[in-house]
């Protein structure tokens, strides 16, 4: 069996679907940068391996960077997760584990990288907001693009109600691209995504109505 870790920084509300989808790997382990992430008492609670890489503890990033990477090689896993984990990784951390990490951003990349992303989608004046899982390369928020979802834009949202509906896509489109990662479904070539069978149908465009694959039992 295939085994995963998912990196968080705070509630944990994308850990938390990608654990509750049941995928067809083990996690490993969940590991923050901060050790009052609330995401870590309920990967507790489900009974997964915790760790804390306190950023604040190391004079630099390179130093987060390879106390962070012997963390988690040292549970030896296939597939590495953003969930919300709010810290630049350097090159080379992201070269060690380049083709198996991916991350979950709430837009439509390129549109809005970076933070307050739907801020700046209403600032903008944008019909469509959403969220992308890529996977993760050296610039920010610039990896190849696996999956997005789509996500109207309504009379009256603010941020928090438009951070509330991508949210729920977000909790789909992460656990379907992890899942097909995961069966070997999904690989990146060259630097291009590649997606066999019907993760190449799924991974266009989608709306909310989306009848996203579920892990198999």
């Amino acid at each position: 069996m295939k085994s995963f870790v998912i990196l968080i920084s705070g509630r944990g509300s994308n850990m938390r679907s990608l654990l509750e989808a049941e995928l067809p790997g083990r996690c490993a382990a969940v590991i923050s940068n901060r050790p009052d992430a609330a995401g870590l008492d309920f990967a507790r609670a489900r009974g997964v391996a915790t760790a804390v890489i306190d950023h604040k503890t190391y004079p630099d990033r390179d130093a987060f960077d390879a106390a962070l990477g012997a963390e988690i090689e040292r549970h030896a896993p296939d597939l590495v997760l953003l969930a919300g984990f709010m810290r630049i990784l350097g090159n080379a951390f992201v070269e060690r584990f380049v083709g198996r990490m991916l991350n979950i951003h709430p837009s439509l990349l390129p549109a809005f990288p970076g933070l307050d992303t739907h801020a700046a989608a209403l600032r903008t004046g944008v019909r469509i907001h959403g969220c992308t899982v890529h996977f993760v390369t050296p610039t920010l928020d610039a990896g190849p693009i696996v999956v997005q979802a789509a996500v109207p834009v309504q009379p009256g949202d603010d941020p928090a109600r438009l951070a509330a509906r991508v949210l729920e896509q977000e909790h789909l489109i992460y656990p379907a691209a992890a899942l097909w990662l995961l069966d070997g479904r999904l690989r990146l070539e060259d630097g291009r995504v590649r997606l066999d069978g019907e993760a190449a149908v799924a991974s266009a465009l989608c709306v909310p109505d989306v009848a996203w694959p579920t892990p198999r039992s």
